[in-house]
């Protein structure tokens, strides 16, 4: 069974990690592991379309590839924010390395010209002891609605019917900007954006 919406246990047992907003009507899209050629240039249309905003989390060795491709995230009035060098699970590396991965992938954003302090571990894996550390320097956004775009498991009718029934006032919402996440998010995506906005929901940066 995919849990489509963040335990609250879980939620309580890290209160320092940024897991939704308290804001009424509001949700945060946000999009990880970008960017990349097609899947990104899809999303930001898609967003376009609908002319809303939304965070993505970004690889640094993918800003490395595809500068351009971030550039016009920026451009679009969106936010990039750090996700490590080079996805990095933070329950397989020590504190300094995790936080030189870190930097490595915030220097590359600072060249974009953007300078926000937002990080998100990848596959939401960090100790205690290198929160300790990036507190300092970063918000730590996690999510509290996991849309399961990236699974096999997950149909596309799936990924977007549970993910509105995640959804609540001030949800972060994590989609995925890669090739794994294509088929749902391409279904998933638009129709998410259109049924929110319907209700009189409205989509803001983190």
């Amino acid at each position: 069974m995919f849990i489509h919406r963040t335990p609250w246990p879980i939620r309580k047992l890290y209160p320092q990690l940024t897991w939704s907003k308290r804001t009424a009507q509001t949700i945060y899209l946000t999009f990880d592991d970008g960017p990349i050629p097609v899947i990104t240039p899809f999303i930001q249309q898609t967003l376009s379309k609908f002319d809303v905003q939304a965070t993505f989390f970004c690889v640094g060795e993918n800003i490395k590839k595809y500068n351009d491709v971030a550039q016009a995230s920026i451009e679009a009035g969106h936010k990039i924010a750090n996700h490590t060098f080079n996805h990095l699970n933070g329950w397989q590396a020590n504190k300094n390395l995790y936080s030189h991965n870190i930097e490595l992938c915030e220097s590359l954003i600072n060249k974009l010209g953007v300078d926000n302090g937002l990080f998100r571990p990848p596959y939401g894996r960090i100790t205690r002891k290198q929160i300790k550390i990036i507190k300092t320097s970063y918000e730590i956004v996690m999510w509290d609605v996991l849309t399961g775009d990236f699974s096999n498991n997950v149909s596309p009718e799936d990924c977007l019917q549970h993910s509105i029934n995640a959804t609540r006032d001030g949800s972060i919402v994590l989609f995925h900007d890669n090739i794994k996440a294509e088929n749902n998010l391409r279904y998933a995506l638009p129709r998410y954006i259109e049924h929110f906005l319907e209700m009189g929901f409205r989509f803001s940066l983190l």
